[in-house]
């Protein structure tokens, strides 16, 4: 179970090997898949975004997901499993599996990025959020809702603090209690975190917001930085940055690397869950999974 510490000095870290993983075109075999994610479930994250349910034709390397979860040791780890939904199927088939505590649906506020991504206007995705709230609630798990394209868009699609927090309200109001605002092109910049952060963290004190940031390597510090002093205190990542969403754009910009993340902890003295020596195991292993692709 995740460590909150119930104080605004802790930072829960959610590892995104599903992310770094999917836009790769060359299939990872499925035992590496699970011996790494078995390794990253020794670390003591708080979260594993280890897979996802949906079409294999749409992301050909989560078309393992259910095989990999079979060799997932989840039982004896206290980091808890979260997988990504897009539709009813998917959220069926995660469902099955008694290890996924947390199912994460990408809504966009962008228009035309919820159309390439999930196939879906977003009034048709927002009924899907209705349906996976319901799902979970009657099978005794937890939804995290992704507001993509949460600090501006590349397609000229509208966007401002007011449709933020406009499209949070709809959200808490039909019941979500996670939302993870995503920066998914890396378009965000310290002041648009910080005014986003602060916008929805006055509107929605009881709710709790994470933020999943794409961002180039040599930008990361200020954007955290900029989202934990407005009140952010949930942060994905991924070992060395490596991946992107491949619906979002031709060039794919990398995660926020953990490793960053670790080190911000550790520079502002911030309780986290990490075991570093289990980290750096890890993290040597992941040169296997994705630099010898």
């Amino acid at each position: 179970m995740a460590t909150q510490n119930d104080g605004l000095n802790t930072l829960t870290i959610v590892e995104c090997p599903r992310d770094a993983m999917q836009g790769l075109d060359k299939f990872i075999p499925t035992p590496l898949k699970i011996r790494y994610l078995n390794a990253l479930l020794e670390v003591g994250f708080d979260y594993l975004d280890f897979g996802s349910f949906v079409s294999p034709k749409a992301v050909p390397q989560m078309a393992d997901t259910k095989e990999v979860l079979a060799g997932l040791n989840w039982e004896e780890s206290k980091t808890e499993l979260l997988a990504i939904v897009a539709g009813k199927r998917g959220i069926a088939d995660a469902l099955e599996h008694q290890g996924v505590r947390h199912l994460g649906f990408p809504f966009s506020i962008s228009p035309t990025f919820q159309m390439r991504n999930a196939k879906k206007s977003i009034q048709d995705s927002f009924d899907v959020v209705k349906y996976l709230l319901d799902a979970c609630d009657s099978h005794d798990r937890k939804a995290v809702v992704y507001l993509s394209m949460g600090f501006g868009n590349p397609y000229d699609d509208d966007w401002s603090l007011d449709l933020v927090e406009d499209w949070c309200g709809k959200l808490i109001e039909i019941g979500v209690q996670l939302i993870s605002l995503s920066d998914t092109v890396g378009k965000a910049d310290p002041t648009t975190l910080n005014e986003v952060y602060t916008r929805v963290e006055k509107s929605f004190a009881d709710t709790e917001f994470g933020m999943h940031l794409h961002t180039r390597y040599d930008n990361w510090k200020e954007k955290v930085d900029s989202a934990w002093r407005a009140g952010c205190r949930r942060f994905d990542g991924a070992m060395k940055g490596f991946g992107g969403c491949p619906f979002a754009k031709d060039e794919l910009v990398g995660n926020l690397p953990t490793e960053k993340i670790i080190s911000f902890c550790t520079e502002k003295k911030i309780h986290h869950n990490i075991n570093l020596h289990r980290f750096q195991s890890a993290y040597n292993m992941s040169a296997d999974v994705f630099l010898t692709q």
